[in-house]
């Protein structure tokens, strides 16, 4: 996360070692629903992001994957395709970054809270965008999903 303010950052929002197992097994419990496998690779990537505590660019996955060096990229970018299909990650479009889905509803329209300080990620629920189905289906468009970003600033970084 890189920060474009003058003051220190001492909010963290990692998720605790409880939170990030229970993330883990309900992902297993997921893909094994669908009939989908959950790989070594799948579930390192999917650990990785839910350590970051925020959005984290696929490279720094990459990075971080092995203890002893970086993993081929296609393994992640697969992997990482195989976790927004299944709904366990978003990809937030102006950050070019990946973040853990906070919902256990896999198919929602995503919104984030982005603060533009500190690198943090809230997702937020909103209800269905029937207006914007509406007006795409009166041009033959079929929406698959709605992604909102909003940039501001978090209660934190405000008070600092």
């Amino acid at each position: 996360m890189s920060t474009t303010c003058d003051h220190a950052h001492d909010h963290d929002h990692a998720l605790s070692d409880a939170a990030k197992a229970t993330r883990l097994d309900e992902a297993q419990a997921l893909c094994v629903e669908a009939g989908e496998r959950m790989t070594t690779s799948r579930l390192r990537t999917y650990e990785l992001i839910l350590e970051a505590g925020g959005p984290i660019k696929a490279y720094d996955v990459i990075d971080r994957f092995h203890p002893d060096g970086a993993a081929k990229p296609p393994t992640v970018y697969r992997a990482l395709s195989f976790l927004e299909q299944m709904g366990l990650i978003h990809r937030i479009e102006s950050l070019n970054a990946f973040v853990a889905c906070d919902t256990r509803d896999h198919a929602h329209t995503a919104a984030f809270l982005l603060c533009d300080c500190c690198g943090s990620s809230e997702e937020i629920a909103i209800p269905s965008m029937p207006e914007i189905e509406a007006t795409a289906a009166r041009t033959g468009f079929q929406v698959k999903h709605v992604t909102l970003e909003a940039h501001g600033l978090c209660q934190a970084c405000q008070a600092a």
